[in-house]
This record gives C-alpha cells, structure tokens and sequence, in this order.
C-alpha cells in the first residue's frame, strides 16, 4: 500500500506540515509513504497543456491507494492548494481514492472552516473523504527532537485517522495458524 501525503501548508516548519511528516512515522509497516513537496509549484488551472509540477502530482496520486492531507490551521484555504485540487479535479485522480484530512488548531473551532472548505472540493472531485480535527494546546510539547509525536493522545487521535485509510489486515496483520 502507498499513501501521498499533501500539507497545506507554505511553510516547511509550520504545525501542519510537521504534523504530516510525524504521521508518516505512525504508518503500519509496509505502508509506503512519500510527502509531495511541490505546493508552492502549482499554477492555477488552465486547460491545455498540462505543466510539469502538476504531471508529478498527478502521477503521484494516480499510483497511489491513499492520500493523506493536512489543512491549514486557520479559516482558508491557500490559493495553491486550491489550484492543486482543481488541476487533480480536472484530470480525475480523485475520482474515488480514499482522502483522509486532518486539521489542527488551538480553539476547537478554528480549523473547522478550512476542513470543511477542503472536505467540499475533494468531495466535488469524486474522493471518498474521511478524517479529524484536532484540538491541540500550543503549550504542549507535540514532537520530539526527530519530529516523532510524543504526545499519546495526539498520537492516538492520528492512529485513527490513519485507520480509515489503511484496511484492518494491514493495521493489524492476521496471524498465521
């Protein structure tokens, strides 16, 4: 199984970005994951000849069982992440893959408006769409030196959104008889 994960985000250090990356590290064994780097890259959609950031994404995608999302950690959407949903629209990879979206913030409602902004487009591109908000207090230590997540509860909250990507036999391999 091979999972894409896209953030949000802009900026390589932000929350969101880092919380994709510790994610990756929570991903049963055997479960490939690749974090597309390439947001600041996308033009806007324009049909035509499709350009060369967006043929990796897309390719990226389309080989792929899963993708793994994180939206930003405020109210909108940034313009190249919209412009990357409708270039994957466009071109059909959406077209039931199962997307899981996580969202972090400070208040419980504070990326609520992004998440559901995303949720709506991924939805409208055909995806089969899942996932979480997660309230998480600034004042708590969320990852390690090596950007492993140390907090259980975070931990767990990001299991499970991960479950709803992998089936059970990866998340818990049958034993042999």
């Amino acid at each position: 199984m091979k999972i894409i994960g896209i953030a949000a985000g802009l900026h390589a250090g932000s929350f969101i970005n880092r919380l994709l990356e510790a994610a990756g590290g929570e991903l049963p064994e055997g479960v490939g994951f690749e974090v597309w780097p390439g947001l600041s890259e996308m033009p806007p959609y324009e049909a035509g000849p499709v350009p060369a950031p967006v043929r990796e994404l897309l390719g990226l995608v389309a080989g792929a069982d899963a993708v793994l999302m994180t939206a930003p950690e405020h109210s909108l959407l940034p313009a190249e992440l919209i412009q990357t949903l409708d270039w994957m629209t466009a071109r059909g990879v959406l077209a039931g893959k199962h997307v899981a979206v996580m969202s972090a913030s400070a208040r419980a409602c504070g990326a609520m408006w992004a998440q559901a902004e995303l949720y709506n487009r991924l939805q409208a591109g055909g995806a089969v769409v899942m996932g979480a908000e997660l309230v998480i207090s600034p004042s708590c230590p969320h990852f390690d030196e090596d950007g492993h997540l140390i907090d259980p509860v975070l931990r767990g909250e990001v299991r499970a959104v991960i479950a709803q990507l992998c089936p059970a036999e990866v998340m818990e391999p049958a034993l042999s008889l």
